[in-house]
């Protein structure tokens, strides 16, 4: 279990949270979130005026409405998959942190989107926490993520009168515990009767330029992608890493994923498995995306066999191992 965290430590406040979600498959609630989310300048960093004609003159009136018909698909009784599934994996992360401290408060929250950052860190002020601990839902770090994130969180602070001790976990991607957990998922999906089949890891991209200015995300997504590779035991002629949901017309990281899919399908690789490493829980871009376009791809290229491995979502060794990470910084 790691470092445990003594009963006598101050209220502490752990907030969980995840990029965010429409609240409704609809256009209008589409349209709320994407206008929230891709006008934050960590995500989108072109200047100001231009973006805004462009966004909402042209981006969001062509894509609202196609995009509200895929979350529609996957659409569920407790709401957007990646907000129910966020906030079970929050519970189980506190039932878990519980076990040796009843000093944790834990809460979901997301960036962009229900449920509200400011509201859980209002109740959070209210329950009177000495210390606050920001747990991002994004194994490897980015400005475009982890980096809005700490943003909003601070752009809440500033309003505080009297200011908690703040702990901000960047990224957890080497983390045993994590890695461990990714692992495992890996080999429970697979089996050993499956070991012959290429395995891609697919990561969500950035623009390039952002790489170039040094945002770390690339190497950490290469060393999540080689350590999981190497605990494995996969031959390097078995593996690959990708990324994918390219945005614009600007380079993006490379090499893209349907490319390394339908790549391997005209190459006579008839059998793949995806997994998406830098998700924690599923949401649009995996069922989607992965699960049901690329699928699409490899098998009109020549592919037999598609199998999307499932985010590590609000599985018990998932929440272990977040746990694991907040009693590692709150103990160091």
């Amino acid at each position: 279990m790691g470092h445990s965290i003594r009963e006598s430590e101050p209220l502490t406040g752990l907030l969980v949270c995840n990029l965010g979600s429409p609240d409704s498959p609809t256009a209008s609630g589409v349209r709320r979130f994407l206008a929230e989310f891709l006008a934050d300048r960590r995500v989108v960093d072109l200047p100001r005026l231009p973006w805004w004609l462009l966004l909402h003159g042209l981006i969001l009136p062509l894509r609202c409405r196609r995009v509200a018909r895929e979350y529609a698909k996957i659409w569920t009784t407790d709401g957007s998959p990646l907000t129910a599934i966020t906030r079970r994996l929050s519970a189980a992360i506190a039932a878990d942190l519980e076990q040796d401290n009843s000093n944790i408060r834990v809460l979901p929250a997301m960036c962009y989107g229900k449920p509200e950052l400011a509201k859980a860190l209002e109740d959070f002020r209210r329950a009177g926490i000495l210390r606050l601990v920001i747990l991002p839902l994004f194994p490897q770090y980015s400005a475009t993520t982890t980096a809005a994130l700490y943003d909003a969180v601070n752009g809440e602070l500033r309003h505080w009168r009297a200011l908690p001790e703040l702990c901000f976990i960047q990224r957890y991607h080497a983390h045993s515990a994590w890695l461990h957990a990714l692992v495992e998922s890996i080999r429970t999906e697979r089996g050993l009767k499956d070991s012959h089949r290429h395995l891609l890891f697919s990561f969500h991209g950035i623009p390039q330029r952002y790489a170039d200015a040094g945002d770390p995300y690339a190497d950490e997504c290469t060393a999540t992608a080689e350590a999981a590779a190497r605990e494995l035991g996969l031959e390097k002629t078995h593996w690959a890493l990708s990324y994918q949901s390219r945005f614009g017309r600007d380079p993006w990281l490379t090499p893209d994923t349907v490319a390394t899919l339908t790549g391997w399908a005209k190459e006579g690789v008839r059998e793949v498995d995806v997994v998406c490493p830098g998700f924690a829980v599923d949401g649009l871009e995996t069922l989607r995306e992965i699960a049901h376009d690329a699928q699409k791809e490899f098998l009109a290229a020549g592919g037999l066999s598609f199998r999307y491995i499932t985010a590590l979502n609000d599985q018990p060794n998932h929440a272990r191992a977040l746990a694991s990470v907040v009693r590692h910084h709150l103990a160091s």
